[in-house]
């Protein structure tokens, strides 16, 4: 039971970060964000996507699991930090 918990957590968690890259890269397109910047949060939208219609514990989703998470975060730090320093402060 605890195990199938334990899945269930990493799942969501994995399907709240999807929500969140996509989101983010929707904004970066339409504040036209450097390519790179958009090409980065796209990539790791479709991977994350990829990976968490797989069993996130099992085969190499595990495997891809960690560093994908760590990409994920890197990229929405690094999206916010452009759209700070363009936004105008109130």
């Amino acid at each position: 039971m605890a195990e199938t918990e334990g899945q269930l957590d990493k799942l969501s968690e994995m399907r709240h970060l999807l929500r969140a890259v996509k989101t983010s890269t929707e904004l970066a397109i339409l504040a036209r964000a450097p390519t790179e910047l958009v090409n980065r949060l796209a990539r790791i939208s479709g991977l994350l996507d990829a990976v968490s219609q797989l069993a996130v514990d099992a085969g190499p989703a595990r495997d891809l699991t960690p560093g994908l998470i760590r990409d994920a975060l890197g990229a929405l730090e690094q999206w916010r930090s452009w759209d700070k320093v363009r936004s105008p402060s109130a």
